[in-house]
Formats: structure tokens, C-alpha cells, sequence
């Protein structure tokens, strides 16, 4: 999968009824910047009623994404895979960025560490940050038809 952040501008109507703008951060699953933009314009356009602009869009190197209905927050993990090598005895370490949804750090651990139990390799979970991600929009077969 590649996915992209996108950032999005948009006016937005705070509880007190005024508006604001605001730029928030968005995943989306797409095969290049171009279907990136596009992918993010059609899933913001039914929230947004007024004018929006993409603010920028890179390239966000995710090895794993942990959904949770449960978490309202998205977490940046980084996750270092620790292997042998034969010749030397040393130990090797192999850092990937994952994410996990969750709403609050601990939880976020328990859902990359449920994630990944049926892998056998051996692994630690060197640091874990909170995102300012407001949602993820992963590819789905349902929108190609």
C-alpha cells in the first residue's frame, strides 16, 4: 500500500457557531500523488460546504496500519524488528514506521502488539507518538466499481 498525508484547508464551523480555518491531516491509500488529491477532494467533499484547498501532500512510509473502532486518535509507532546475524552473532536491529488507532498511547502498544502476534519475529516498540491525523481512508474494492 501507499499511503500519503494530505493536508487539508478548509473553513471550519467551531461549536460556538463562528467560522475558522483550519489545515488538518488526512491518510489516504493511493498510487500516486495525482489519485492522492483526488481521492481526498471526493471523501472531504460531503463534510466540507464551503471552499477547500490541499494544503500539501507527502509521502507517509506506514509498514503496518492497526485499526481500533474503538480509538478517536491516530499513533506513529516506530517498531524495530530485531534479527540475529548468523556470521557475527550480533544483533540487528530493522526500524518501520506503523500506525495504530487508538485513544491514548497505551492503548496504542496493546493494538500493535495484538496486530502483531501472529508474526514470529521478535520486535520492540521503540517509541510511539501521537498524530494529528484526523482520519484514514484506505482503499476499498467497493469504490472502483
Amino acid at each position: 500500500m501507499n499511503w500519503f498525508e494530505c493536508k487539508v484547508a478548509y473553513e471550519k464551523i467551531m461549536e460556538n457557531g463562528a467560522p475558522k480555518k483550519v489545515t488538518e491531516s488526512y491518510l489516504v491509500d493511493a498510487l500516486s500523488f495525482t489519485e492522492a488529491e483526488a481521492r481526498i477532494l471526493e471523501e472531504m467533499k460531503p463534510f466540507i460546504s464551503g471552499e477547500m484547498t490541499i494544503a500539501d501532500i507527502k509521502r507517509a512510509r506506514i509498514a503496518e496500519l492497526f485499526f481500533n473502532e474503538n480509538g478517536d486518535r491516530y499513533y506513529k509507532a516506530k517498531v524495530q524488528f530485531v534479527t540475529l546475524d548468523e556470521k557475527s552473532g550480533a544483533e540487528k536491529k530493522t526500524s518501520v514506521q506503523m500506525l495504530a488507532q487508538a485513544s491514548d498511547i497505551k492503548e496504542a502498544m496493546a493494538v500493535i502488539d495484538q496486530g502483531m502476534k501472529g508474526t514470529m519475529a521478535d520486535y520492540v516498540i521503540a517509541s510511539v507518538t501521537e498524530t494529528m491525523i484526523m482520519d484514514v481512508f484506505p482503499f476499498s474494492a467497493e469504490e472502483k466499481k
